[in-house]
């Protein structure tokens, strides 16, 4: 980055990230097709005049009349054409059909593919904005919940006592890499495709490099053929797949929600009211949590457009404009957009209950593996003959409606002696574990707090977790205000440039 672009970034940083971030929307929604095909106009002009590939007698009125074309296109209902064919007559009108000089080894291929690069780059810094928002919100609820203690599903069954807040930083690590699968799709966008032409350069010594740094692309596309026939249509698929992935996250979380709905007392539902949720037409007893059920439609919305980038690119000859138009996928992200806002407001609205979480846990039995880790760790027991024990406790708890606060002592003793028997054929094995050290070892919140592993939900680790969280969410503004602050002010720096031109 320029000093420049630093200073401007620097400066938008200082207003802060609400600010920024609202400066930048108001900017990027104004960078439509026509835009951006008037910025190539200018940066044209003012290239090929210095460097001597447009007569600089003619420059000043060709750049007059692309100002009158542009100012048209500003004005209320004015004409602002999205094509290159469909601009150039404007030009002429303007210029006089002098102003095609402009063209100088130029094709629409290389130019629209600039376009919708541009386009693209600004949608997804938009979405890059939105994805940070939801991180932090999910980091903020995994903080308000380092100690509330839930039960965790597998195959949609209770399977262990947790933190909510380590199970909130677990989906947070899933949209952290949906970032960096951003960040790695917008760095291969990032590159300009102007002066490739159609497939193979031009014999116009064209400055590629000065094209770049005027439409604020740290880059050019390397291979000619490359620019317009394969990555231009290879980037809607990619940038799809990284919205597929946001949904897939949005969905996974919400259907977890969603189960709680279908028991006569959730441990976790939606604050009523504020268009959370809606009552029954004919049940007065239900609350349906119709912001789950939006937010879900939301992320099958983005999933289909997704796809529908990859099915558009499927058995078509490279360079084939099927999947290559912004608007489809400007409505993809627009969709994403959608869906996130909408599982923020998911985040906001839920209210969880520690106190009935505690209880559905000390109704069922997920804390039975602990027993079983306790018996190899402390008492070198193997583990498979400690977890055929507890799953025998289990059975028998089951059978007889025993929750693992009532289990009686000397039934763990006399199960234990049976199991060992069965697998180690040892006879009247004592129970290692005193009874003190078998209630602990049921204790789900003594489980949550006792975990040694790294990654873990006990306080330590919780801690050092929500530090790189808060680091990582440092970054991604650093990351998206340098290339927003990259961006608008090689726009300034050419708007400027071009202004000089056209004054002459």
């Amino acid at each position: 980055m320029g000093a420049r672009a630093r200073r401007a970034t620097q400066t938008l940083c200082a207003l802060g990230l609400a600010t920024l971030a609202q400066l930048a929307l108001a900017q990027e929604s104004k960078r439509d097709d026509f835009y951006w095909l008037g910025q190539i106009n200018k940066a044209s002009a003012v290239i090929n005049t210095e460097e001597g590939l447009l007569d600089k007698a003619a420059a000043p009125r060709i750049a007059k009349g692309l100002q009158s074309v542009l100012a048209a296109g500003d004005a209320p209902n004015g004409k602002r054409p999205s094509s290159v064919i469909t601009f150039e007559p404007l030009l002429i009108e303007a210029a006089g059909v002098e102003a095609t000089l402009l063209h100088a080894g130029r094709s629409s291929q290389d130019m629209l593919a600039t376009v919708r690069s541009a386009i693209q780059r600004d949608n997804l810094l938009r979405l890059a904005q939105q994805l940070r928002q939801t991180r932090a919100q999910l980091l903020q609820l995994a903080q308000a919940h380092t100690s509330t203690i839930v039960p965790n599903y597998t195959n949609g069954v209770a399977a262990q006592p947790n933190s909510y807040g380590h199970y909130l930083l677990g989906h947070l690590a899933g949209f952290d890499r949906d970032a960096q699968r951003l960040h790695e799709a917008f760095a291969r966008l990032d590159q300009s495709a102007m002066g490739t032409t159609v497939l193979n350069g031009t014999s116009w010594p064209l400055n590629r490099e000065r094209m770049a740094k005027y439409l604020g692309y740290p880059a050019t596309v390397d291979n000619a053929y490359d620019a317009a026939q394969i990555l231009a249509a290879e980037m809607p698929a990619e940038i799809g797949a990284v919205a597929s992935s946001i949904a897939l996250h949005v969905g996974a979380f919400v259907e977890d929600v969603m189960v709680q709905y279908a028991q006569p007392r959730p441990w976790i539902l939606l604050r009523e009211g504020g268009g959370n949720t809606y009552v029954s037409s004919a049940m007065p007893q239900k609350r349906n949590p119709g912001l789950l059920n939006d937010t879900r439609v939301h992320a099958s919305r983005v999933l289909t457009l997704g796809i529908g980038r990859l099915i558009t690119q499927h058995n078509i000859p490279p360079g084939m404009s099927d999947s290559k138009p912004t608007r489809d996928s400007a409505a993809m992200v627009d969709t994403t957009l959608a869906m996130l806002q909408s599982f923020d407001r998911v985040l906001k609205g839920l209210v969880v209950s520690p106190e009935r979480a505690l209880e559905e846990l000390n109704l069922d039995w997920t804390a039975s593996q602990e027993v079983a880790d306790v018996l190899m760790r402390e008492h070198r027991l193997p583990f498979r003959v400690g977890h055929h024990f507890a799953s025998e406790m289990v059975s028998f708890a089951k059978d007889r409606n025993i929750k693992p606060s009532d289990f009686p002592y000397a039934e763990a003793q006399r199960l234990y002696a049976a199991t060992v028997k069965h697998e180690m054929q040892v006879e009247n094995a004592r129970f290692p574990m005193s009874e003190s050290a078998f209630r602990a070892a049921l204790d789900p919140v003594a489980i949550v707090r006792d975990r040694a592993t790294a990654g873990g939900p006990q306080p330590r680790e919780m801690a050092r977790m929500i530090a790189q969280a808060q680091q990582r969410l440092a970054q991604e503004d650093q990351w998206i205000a340098e290339r927003r602050g990259r961006i608008d002010a090689a726009q300034q720096q050419l708007d400027r440039d071009f202004a000089r031109l056209a004054a002459q």
